[in-house]
């Protein structure tokens, strides 16, 4: 019996070690989300930007996003403006990680909506 004794010692602090790698694990992946979110939040403000200010030339349109993706804590990696459409890619550093993601903006596209049925035009 004395040959057991201190091991639960030994397997509280193996289990605590676990935990702990488990616990960073999430953390990390935790902050890999937010600074997901966060880039595609200030593209997305961005793009919204750009695309108010497309009919003022692109160089004003992509200043004009550049300032709303600094104000979000991101810097434009990419922008275009065709028309009334802003294309606009974002890049935000959130602890070691730092995504981009491309966001669009501009009027729909959409086809003249359908008849109703029995309407007479």
């Amino acid at each position: 019996m004395s040959e057991d004794r201190g091991s639960a010692t030994v397997w509280v602090a193996m289990a605590t070690t676990v935990l702990c790698a488990v616990f960073a694990i999430i953390l990390a992946m935790g902050q890999a989300v937010v600074a997901r979110h966060r880039a595609g939040a200030a593209a997305d403000l961005a793009a919204l930007a750009a695309a108010d200010n497309a009919l003022r030339g692109t160089a004003e349109a992509c200043a004009t996003a550049g300032r709303v993706a600094d104000a979000q804590g991101a810097r434009i990696v990419r922008c275009s403006v065709a028309g009334e459409t802003a294309d606009v890619t974002a890049l935000a550093r959130f602890g070691p990680y730092a995504p981009t993601v491309r966001a669009r903006a501009g009027p729909s596209e959409s086809p003249e909506p359908p008849a109703l049925s029995g309407a007479v035009r």
